[in-house]
């Protein structure tokens, strides 16, 4: 059961829902399509949720709509309100079990967008009916790993984070290499580094690569970003 209640959505199926410029930059419609299936390879967190904060966070120009996470227990809240989410329309069903795409079915109706890991490799028969969901109700899916006829995906080529000495300190930022690529205008790929996110945990464009001033840490390590709480209070559980 949803512990807080969720305003249907309505009359927002077409357009697209906006991410950061950065990313925006390597998508063919500038933002993601509604009503469309995305793929972010490897389940990278940092993109998933640069993704997802761009399109319903507090600042987002829709005005901040609601977004959900299914079957990520790790997703780190905090990481999650440094990128910008709002963590106050954050719908959370962490262990939803092989009834995950019921529970994305409902969410869609009530959800600007959706993020999910499935439990399982996913049917192409299940992939097409929940792609009837999407389309009829204009919710974005956002999927943590591989997705049967997905219009586009994402991923992190390579990436490495800054700000740890010799065994101590705080880490600072990630540059990473973002590769998009998909069907239509996006098939041909483009790829873009970004910082995901900076020092002021913003997701931008690297002007110029610049060398290691320090130890880095390997594109797979994960840190909460500097600074942000875990806005626990605010969350709303499924």
């Amino acid at each position: 059961m949803v512990s807080a209640a969720a305003p249907a959505v309505g009359g927002r199926v077409g357009g697209v829902l906006p991410v950061p410029p950065a990313l925006g930059a390597l998508l063919p419609d500038g933002g993601l399509r509604r009503g469309t299936a995305v793929s972010v390879g490897g389940g990278d967190a940092g993109l998933l949720l640069a993704l997802a904060a761009g399109a319903v966070g507090e600042d987002a120009a829709n005005g901040g709509g609601w977004a959900a996470a299914v079957g990520l227990p790790d997703l780190g809240l905090a990481a999650a309100a440094g990128y910008g989410l709002d963590l106050r329309r954050l719908l959370v069903a962490d262990e939803p079990g092989p009834h995950w795409a019921e529970v994305v079915s409902v969410l869609a109706g009530a959800v600007e967008l959706i993020m999910l890991r499935p439990d399982g490799p996913v049917a192409p028969g299940l992939a097409a009916r929940l792609a009837a969901v999407l389309r009829r109700s204009g919710c974005v899916l956002l999927v943590a790993g591989p997705w049967p006829g997905a219009g586009l995906r994402l991923g992190v080529r390579s990436g490495r984070w800054f700000g740890l000495g010799d065994g101590h300190g705080q880490l600072t930022g990630r540059q990473v290499e973002v590769v998009a690529e998909g069907r239509g205008a996006a098939v041909r790929g483009r790829t873009a580094r970004l910082w995901l996110p900076d020092e002021h945990g913003e997701v931008r464009a690297v002007a110029d690569p610049v060398a290691d001033p320090v130890r880095t840490v390997g594109a797979t390590g994960e840190a909460a970003v500097s600074g942000a709480g875990t806005g626990l209070e605010r969350m709303a559980v499924v």
